[in-house]
């Protein structure tokens, strides 16, 4: 039977509202209110009993809602701008309260005034409930509260930050100290997590600072080039949270509030020296919060990670990411870029002549890239105002030139004959400096392709006879066919040097 129909008829027996309040169970209030409308309705019981329970309920059901009096009224009008203040850093409600409470000294208490605007806050914000899949996202953030470690030399206290990440399934939380938010500490500390959970999910998802995201937009933010470069490492994807849109990222901002009470608490009453040794306490205080039963549950964040999201993780990657700070430098004439923090250069191809290209940089590697192109690789050599230099990235002409040496020479003037080697090796001998002769070297194994290698071969043996070794000798020689006669027909043409310090090229000069 319907509360109201049994509540109507007791009414009409002549039994008193704390009796019918008793009997029902309603409270005493609501049975007024029904009487109420039940009186005001001028309808007979008879009428009203002929209704069935969902009549009854519509006929009644505006009676059961209290119209809001005026400290209501004057209260909702206040949240817009409550909600507003809220926003503000330090602002809290007992603060707004005490303000709403000068200006309306009869308003509510301070339960009620938090009531009330739980409520309208629902109503104008509601909160869409998402089932996250195993393995799928992992929230990253920084608390905005930081912990300390003192010098031990100095005894300065020094600030550090704190790098907290969740994963959205299991709930399995890892937390770690850092330097700074800069992005060397935050790709440590991510690249840390990954190795803490095993693997590696689908996709991270981090606020919008710089070391994550360059510039933030609501549809296609830009990602730091480095950041997306360890997600590529890694197999992973970035997904950035809106800007000032907490409710995107409500687990980790979850994990940071958790992280005061069953981290921060227990290491305040504690001194740590350096970063690892905080480290160390946090990973302990870590273990036990991950191991905790899950309130109402028969199973801990731990637990639920084991048997559901480990084995939805993509496995690591061998090898560690390798951290790679990035430089802009425009190639230079000879081919080679300059990577200005070690005042070393590097070869590039030399198409990209006056080219700008981008330089990634770690501890071991140095890479060009050209328009996402990847152009050149070297390990990285600290030594300044050198260069490194590879043959397949310079033009015909420099690389022959680079492979100017006296092996190489000899080499060449061996495979036409022994006689152009044996003159070859005197121009080489009679040079303070190898290198004055090797422009002289390379004119004369050129005649080889204008003469042939025979007629070089004579015009070499010929120059040996007469002890005149010169690029012009051989010259002479083949100009005037000497190498086709015989010598003695011509050895007035080409007399002997009257002294042995006169060089056979000062002496045609």
């Amino acid at each position: 039977m319907s509360k109201i129909r049994q509540i109507l008829r007791m009414y009409t027996q002549g039994r008193s509202k704390l009796s019918i309040a008793t009997h029902t169970g309603v409270s005493r209030n609501t049975v007024k209110v029904y009487l109420r409308a039940f009186s005001s309705s001028g309808c007979s019981f008879e009428q009203i009993d002929a209704l069935n329970d969902k009549e009854l309920d519509d006929f009644f059901g505006k009676s059961r809602e209290h119209a809001p009096n005026d400290r209501l009224i004057a209260l909702q009008r206040c949240f817009p701008s409550i909600d507003r203040e809220l926003k503000r850093t330090g602002v809290s409600r007992m603060m707004l309260w005490e303000a709403y409470m000068k200006e309306f000294p009869d308003g509510f208490q301070y339960t009620q005034f938090c009531f009330y605007y739980n409520q309208w806050k629902n109503r104008v914000n509601p909160v869409m409930h998402l089932d996250h899949k195993a393995g799928d996202k992992l929230f990253i953030d920084f608390a905005g509260q930081k912990l300390t470690i003192v010098d031990k030399d100095t005894g300065e206290v020094i600030e550090v930050e704190v790098f907290v990440a969740i994963l959205a399934a299991s709930q399995l939380t890892y937390v770690e100290a850092v330097m700074s938010q800069q992005k060397e500490d935050l790709i440590s500390a991510c690249e840390n997590t990954l190795h803490y959970l095993g693997g590696v999910p689908a996709a991270i998802v981090p606020d919008n600072l710089k070391a994550a995201v360059t510039k933030s937009n609501r549809y296609e933010p830009t990602l730091n080039d480095t950041f997306a470069d360890f997600a590529d490492h890694y197999g992973t994807t970035i997904l950035p949270a809106r800007a000032y849109c907490p409710r995107d990222k409500a687990l980790v901002e979850g994990a940071v509030k958790i992280a005061y009470s069953r981290i921060y608490a227990p290491l305040n009453k504690q001194v740590f020296q350096s970063l690892a040794e905080l480290n160390s306490a946090i990973l302990e205080a870590l273990e036990s919060h991950n191991t905790q039963l899950l309130k109402g549950r028969n199973y801990s964040r731990r637990l639920q990670f084991e048997e559901i999201e480990r084995e939805a993780l993509n496995p690591l990657p061998v090898l560690r990411y390798a951290f790679k700070k990035q430089h802009y430098a425009t190639v230079m004439k000879n081919g080679h870029v300059s990577l200005s923090v070690d005042k070393h250069y590097y070869s590039v191809p030399f198409r990209f002549i006056g080219k700008k290209v981008k330089i990634m940089y770690s501890s071991s590697n140095v890479e060009v890239f050209y328009h996402y192109e990847r152009i050149a690789m070297h390990k990285r050599m600290k030594s300044p105002y050198n260069y490194t230099t590879d043959r397949e990235h310079m033009a015909t002409t420099h690389r022959f030139v680079t492979e100017w040496t006296p092996e190489r020479f000899l080499e060449w003037a061996t495979s036409i004959h022994d006689d152009v080697r044996l003159y070859i090796l005197k121009i080489l001998e009679r040079k303070q400096h190898p290198e004055q002769a090797y422009k002289s070297c390379v004119g004369i194994l050129g005649f080889a392709k204008k003469a042939g290698n025979e007629r070089l071969t004579n015009a070499c043996r010929r120059a040996l006879g007469f002890g005149i070794y010169s690029y012009k000798t051989i010259q002479m020689i083949l100009e005037k066919n000497m190498d086709q006669y015989p010598e003695s027909l011509f050895a007035d043409e080409l007399p002997m040097p009257i002294h042995d310090n006169i060089r056979g090229e000062d002496y045609y000069q």
